[in-house]
């Protein structure tokens, strides 16, 4: 069939066919084209990422302040023997 004979059958002018042929081809091309693996996203994945990305943060502070608080208690601990040094070398 030539390009005039598909032309008159779709009821439209040469020019369109061939434009709706070229759209035809390259939506053909891009179907060829690798796809990401897997499912899209959904709006629901994405705010689970959120959510997760939330506790993580949160995780993070609570893990810094607890590193902080360690510190602290390594730090009474180490100055209450060395107040029970210095009474006992004053004796």
């Amino acid at each position: 069939m030539t390009a005039t004979e598909a032309a008159k059958e779709l009821g439209v002018s040469r020019k369109t066919y061939y434009k709706w042929e070229q759209r035809g081809l390259a939506a053909l091309m891009e179907g060829l084209e690798d796809q990401a693996a897997g499912r899209p996203e959904t709006a629901h994945d994405i705010l689970r990422e959120a959510e997760f990305e939330k506790q993580i943060s949160s995780l993070k502070r609570d893990n810094e302040l607890l590193q902080k608080k360690m510190e602290l208690k390594d730090i009474a601990h180490q100055m209450k023997l060395n107040e029970k040094k210095g009474k006992t070398k004053k004796k």
